[in-house]
């Protein structure tokens, strides 16, 4: 569900853009001697995965008829994503900067609806998303952090957040009847 959602916001980036220049790519790797060539000219980089933790406890059962299916609760997730620009010079690859800035502005809410996305095959089908997409500002010491473990050369980029990813496995944990009446008469015993 991860690269789908990433590669949802590559396909309309590049609609957007008109052109084919966003690519999925480790930043990290822009400087390798295999990759420098080949890399692309805006690179869409997951640099971190965060839970929401107050979504955490909510029930995730279905009821059908008489009968309840309990599940584990349903992961929701925020994925913190960069968007590095090595065009060929400085001015070309601001010049892109703000046009991905003016995309996120003009599209925050993504969903099945108004995004087109197209299934590669082996790639899970997803029929029913929606996440949103913020603005993360960094302070200076956490934007060292980053570029430092990335690799040391920083590049024009912006940060954003995609808002509640959710993740489920299909998988049935327990099954219990719904609970119809209840006996007024009964004696609890301690």
């Amino acid at each position: 569900m991860i690269y789908e959602i990433l590669q949802i916001i590559v396909e309309e980036l590049n609609d957007y853009l008109n052109e084919n220049s966003v690519a999925l790519a480790n930043i990290a790797d822009a400087n390798s001697e295999n990759t420098s060539s080949s890399f692309p000219d805006i690179s869409l980089s997951l640099i971190n995965i965060k839970e929401e933790f107050t979504l955490k406890n909510i029930r995730n059962n279905q009821v059908n008829g008489t009968s309840v299916r309990y599940k584990n609760s349903k992961v929701y997730l925020n994925l913190f994503t960069l968007f590095s620009l090595n065009k060929a010079t400085y001015t070309e690859s601001l010049k892109s900067l703000t046009k991905v800035i003016e995309f996120f502005q003009g599209k925050k809410v993504f969903t099945q609806a108004n995004s087109n996305y197209e299934n590669v095959d082996g790639v899970e089908n997803i029929t029913n998303f929606k996440f949103i997409t913020e603005l993360y500002t960094p302070t200076f010491e956490e934007l060292n952090f980053i570029w430092g473990t990335l690799g040391g050369k920083q590049y024009p980029s912006v940060l954003y957040k995609i808002t509640l990813l959710e993740i489920e496995r299909d998988m049935i944990t327990k099954e219990g009847a719904v609970i119809s009446e209840v006996n007024k008469n009964a004696i609890i015993k301690n």
